[in-house]
């Protein structure tokens, strides 16, 4: 459940830019702020249905969007080889980082 929350919330930093505005601020109230959804739905006068159906049309779109660009996962990668360097100072690191 935590990684879950953990990687919407990282989709969201990467293509927060790529939402509406009403998606942008569902998303910050419930995985941010930490809201519930009934606390959501009272915030912004819908019912708690839509804030769910909106979180999991959101979040599949988040999904799609990293599937298409992989921003989050060649950023993973990144911070693991940057790790790696730091650990080894193996310079052949360094060269898989550039090609990324």
């Amino acid at each position: 459940m935590i990684e879950n929350i953990t990687r919407v919330i990282s989709l969201y930093d990467f293509y927060q830019d790529l939402l509406t505005e009403k998606q942008s601020t569902y998303v910050q109230s419930y995985y941010e702020d930490d809201l519930s959804l009934s606390e959501a739905a009272e915030k912004f006068s819908v019912s708690r249905n839509a804030i769910h159906d909106s979180l999991k049309r959101t979040v599949k779109q988040l999904e799609e969007y990293e599937s298409k660009l992989q921003l989050l996962a060649k950023f993973n990668k990144k911070q693991e080889l940057i790790n790696k360097y730091k650990i080894s100072k193996d310079s052949s690191i360094l060269d898989q980082l550039e090609e990324l």
